[in-house]
């Protein structure tokens, strides 16, 4: 047997390429994966999800002993710390995290090499490897997990130092006293903010109308309105024509009188798809108009047994999703056949407050019916979210007017992220918005929300009923 020939060769060593060769390794295939960095994880782990997330935790426990003690003492940070002072603890939870990935893979059979990759035919591979050798390795089936990296325009002169990008922005040596954040996506919106509650004075500038427009509009107005009630700014329809730093501050013109300054400025204005270097041209493997790698519904390249997953192939980016796709790839190329519940993913922004998202909006749902059972929650209605000084988080259910069975969960507010699998797991047993009021839920807990939900809508279709 040819030591370089594999069933499945995967490029790319993040969440979507590690869950693409855990799936092939489980299925009986002979699989390498093949990553640049020196240990698996990807950008979302070196760059994104964890150090984001680690800083994010020291923000939101600084912003909640503000809120449940700030009447008994002063809870304040010190005078310019330093980002590495507020995320001690990213480096032990990245080598854990990596050596989990690791021992994963390796329990499973995986082959990893450290190199680089690029295709010389639409069969063959040649790697790069770590100690400067090159081997040529050839496969059944291939996937492509490389991901992306930040995406900048000309006309934003990211220095790493005062105009950063989201790969950067960590990189910072202190909290600045203000910022300014270019984007409104789920990146903009979560360093926003985290910089926000630490005390960072925020403005946010983008070309929308509201931010994080691919959630149930009311979530991003419930977010402006709360980043707003705490003293930043968000500039929505706005366009800028320059980006400078003038030696003392950054500066953003929007147009010929109005102008913006801050000590520092976070371009978050979407993500590239890493794809130089790959030779995708050499395979025949087609590239859309906006850079991202074309695929099918299941995954498939213009090449039938070459397939792309995750960042690379495009919106919605985000972990979880990349991750079923690796899963969803292989099992296609593999005949596998898939468990029904995919369709619909949850989608978790790590703002603060949290957002959480699952299934049609309440907007797509008047579409498709005419109408929706739409019922909402305030956490103010919560002892738990009284408790936890969390009254302005809410949950919002909707149903189909026909049959009463939930469609959709959008929440803001604490543990939004967790609360949305309560309504995941609802949709996947076809439940009705009903099956709610008699559940047993824990005292107190957010969980309740589901209850006061579903009798909002219960109040709303007695009242109507009664009407006519």
């Amino acid at each position: 047997m040819n030591p370089n020939a594999f069933d499945l060769v995967v490029l790319g060593g993040g969440p979507a390429g590690q869950k693409a060769a855990i799936q092939g390794a489980k299925a009986g295939s002979r699989v390498l994966l093949v990553d640049r960095a020196r240990s698996v994880g990807g950008a979302c782990v070196r760059f994104g999800a964890i150090p984001s997330k680690t800083l994010r935790e020291t923000a939101l426990a600084l912003n909640r002993l503000k809120r449940l003690a700030g009447q008994l003492t002063d809870i304040t940070l010190p005078a310019r710390p330093t980002l590495g002072s507020l995320m001690r603890r990213r480096e032990h939870v990245l080598d854990v995290h990596e050596q989990y990935a690791q021992t994963h893979l390796s329990t499973n059979g995986v082959s990893v090499w450290q190199g680089v990759a690029h295709f010389l035919s639409k069969d063959e591979i040649e790697v790069r490897r770590a100690d400067g050798s090159r081997e040529r390795v050839s496969a059944r089936w291939f996937v492509i997990a490389t991901g992306s990296h930040p995406r900048t325009p000309s006309s934003v002169p990211v220095d790493h130092e005062h105009i950063l990008d989201s790969d950067s922005i960590l990189s910072l040596s202190h909290v600045p006293a203000s910022l300014i954040v270019l984007g409104s996506g789920a990146i903009a919106c979560e360093y926003a903010s985290v910089f926000a509650a630490l005390g960072t004075r925020v403005t946010l500038i983008d070309r929308g109308q509201a931010p994080l427009d691919f959630l149930d509009a009311e979530l991003g107005a419930r977010f402006v309105s709360g980043f707003e009630a705490a003293g930043h700014t968000f500039l929505g329809e706005q366009s800028f024509e320059s980006v400078s730093f003038n030696g003392h501050e950054v500066e953003v013109a929007l147009d010929a009188t109005q102008r913006v300054h801050a000590e520092k400025l976070l371009c978050a204005l979407g993500r590239s798809a890493s794809v130089s270097g790959l030779g995708l041209e050499v395979a025949g493997i087609e590239v859309s108009r906006v850079g991202f790698v074309s695929v099918d519904a299941n995954f498939r390249t213009s090449v039938p047994h070459i397939y792309a997953v995750g960042d690379v192939a495009g919106p919605p980016a985000l972990a979880s999703t990349a991750m079923d796709q690796g899963r969803r790839a292989v099992c296609h190329a593999l005949g596998i056949p898939l468990r029904a519940g995919r369709d619909a993913a949850p989608i978790g922004i790590y703002t603060i407050p949290e957002l959480a998202s699952i299934g049609v909006t309440e907007a797509e749902a008047n579409k498709k019916y005419g109408e929706a059972l739409v019922g909402r929650a305030s956490f103010g209605e919560l002892v738990r979210g009284q408790i936890a000084g969390a009254d302005d988080g809410f949950l919002k259910i909707v149903c189909s007017p026909q049959s009463g069975r939930l469609l959709g969960v959008h929440a803001i507010g604490e543990t939004a992220t967790e609360l949305v699998h309560v309504g995941q797991m609802a949709m996947l047993g076809g439940m009705r918005y009903d099956a709610f009021i008699d559940a047993v839920f824990n005292f107190p807990s957010y969980a309740e929300a589901y209850r006061v939900a579903a009798l909002d809508i219960l109040s709303r279709e007695r009242g109507r009923n009664a009407a006519e």
